[in-house]
């Protein structure tokens, strides 16, 4: 590809991704002027498999391997926003699939951990958010239900996966003003959940 080849295809990717954060995202609810930023920054293409890049911004999951997928943009905004990160958090992920959506955490947060079962799906994650300079995140190969003891407690928890319920050590991890998104139930009936903690006690709301 040539150069001037090379800047067509930069500008049009760059035109796919406005487009993306103005229709399916603020026109769909997205309020968190530092979520659509981050969306708008982060190279969506660079973490979808060469045959699917023409589809990177499209509204739907991509298959990324290993039978996992990248999530629904609008999914990962719902997601993001809900946590309400200023900044200053300590993240955890739990899986880390592409690294899109880790990448994005790195850009809104302080610190990011992020877990992931398969080996190679972590090591190009790492490889892709190294070449971003994403300095602030570390891949971690292994079972995300049972967190990250030793960087708890986190400010928030970002779970990729549904699971029947709210693993308890995850909730244990989550700080006592964090915030926790998780889809939770069957595959055929999964709701997306916030939860945060009153009194110690978690307190859950559908999103």
């Amino acid at each position: 590809m040539s150069g001037s080849d090379a800047a067509l295809e930069t500008a049009h990717l760059a035109s796919e991704r406005r487009q993306m954060v103005e229709s399916q995202l603020q026109r769909r609810g997205i309020r968190d002027q530092r979520v659509l930023e981050a969306m708008l920054q982060i190279p969506r293409h660079l973490f979808v498999p060469e045959e699917y890049k023409s589809q990177a911004y499209g509204d739907h999951p991509i298959p990324i391997g290993e039978n996992q997928t990248i999530s629904q943009p609008f999914i990962i905004a719902v997601s993001i926003q809900a946590l309400a990160l200023s900044g200053s958090e300590s993240v955890l992920e739990v899986g880390t699939g592409s690294g899109y959506q880790a990448a994005l955490l790195a850009v809104l947060a302080h610190a990011v951990y992020s877990v992931e079962r398969f080996a190679t799906l972590a090591r190009r994650a790492e490889k892709i958010l190294a070449g971003l300079d994403l300095n602030n995140v570390r891949v971690i190969v292994g079972d995300g239900s049972h967190g990250l003891r030793e960087f708890a407690p986190f400010d928030a928890i970002l779970v990729s996966a549904a699971a029947p319920s709210v693993p308890p050590s995850l909730l244990e991890q989550l700080s006592d003003i964090g915030r926790m998104v998780i889809p939770v139930g069957p595959p055929h009936a999964q709701e997306l959940q916030l939860v945060r903690k009153q009194n110690g006690n978690p307190v859950f709301e559908v999103l």
